[in-house]
């Protein structure tokens, strides 16, 4: 029996400095080796490649959020209207999304288990901003700009610890269901979802879910876990009361600009 072949890896072969990216360099070491004995059984091996899948699902789920938001925030400026979108309930998501994007920056997580984190809340940030533009609270509109930029500061300029900034993260499991659940409860009383897109609900439930996962293997927090969990059971009642009330919010939109024609 031949022993299996040997490579030493530089990082000037595109394909270590590829690998090196979402693998350890032990682990492209072992891995590469085993690719050319053409021979992926050895559990390292296996363990390696599934964390390396993980780390990629992560980039896929950061690059996935970076758009996941636009059909609901092309709904608003389209129709130049907030109608049905409730804005203490994307306030309060609002301040979730802030929360895991401090907590996660100040323990040091990789960025492909919370970068998406980023997109989110401008794309969160924007809804509230324009919720208010339309409703012509201009000035309330710019107070909040800057309420987002200097929570912001205070929140990655190193003024809390990370042990402080873990009981902020903490209260994301209420915030998280709450602002969703107050949407749903806006919902309930109009008998109708307004603007609110079937497209984004559908994908920030999908996206939670995934998250769930990447979250266990790549942080193994357990607050970021239960967090992410408690969220997507939210998203899920917004899907849910999207498809329910379909055809009533056809109905009140065509209502609706008929109003702006008139």
């Amino acid at each position: 029996m031949t022993s299996p072949t040997q490579i030493k890896l530089t990082n000037n072969i595109p394909l270590v400095r590829a690998c090196n990216s979402v693998m350890s360099t032990q682990c492209c070491q072992q891995v590469l080796t085993d690719l050319l004995n053409m021979s992926l059984e050895d559990p390292v091996t296996v363990q390696c490649l599934t964390a390396a899948s993980t780390k990629l699902l992560g980039y896929f789920i950061i690059v996935a959020s970076s758009l996941i938001k636009l059909p609901q925030l092309f709904k608003i400026l389209s129709a130049r209207s907030a109608s049905g979108l409730s804005f203490s309930g994307t306030f309060l998501e609002l301040i979730a999304i802030t929360f895991t994007a401090s907590y996660s920056y100040a323990k040091r997580f990789p960025f492909s288990a919370w970068g998406e984190a980023v997109f989110l809340y401008v794309e969160t940030a924007l809804f509230a901003f324009f919720t208010l533009w339309f409703n012509r609270n201009r000035l309330g509109s710019l107070l909040f700009l800057m309420l987002c930029v200097s929570s912001v500061y205070l929140l990655t300029s190193g003024l809390l610890t990370p042990a402080q900034l873990w009981y902020l993260q903490a209260c994301n499991v209420p915030l998280a269901v709450g602002g969703k659940l107050i949407q749903a409860g806006v919902n309930l009383k109009n008998k109708h979802t307004g603007h609110l897109s079937f497209i984004t609900a559908f994908l920030l439930f999908i996206g939670c879910i995934v998250r769930i996962l990447t979250s266990i293997q790549e942080t193994g927090d357990k607050v970021v876990i239960i967090t992410y969990a408690a969220a997507s059971l939210a998203n899920l009642v917004l899907v849910l009361q999207i498809l329910y009330y379909w055809r009533a919010t056809n109905r009140h939109l065509l209502k609706d600009s008929e109003k702006k024609t008139n």
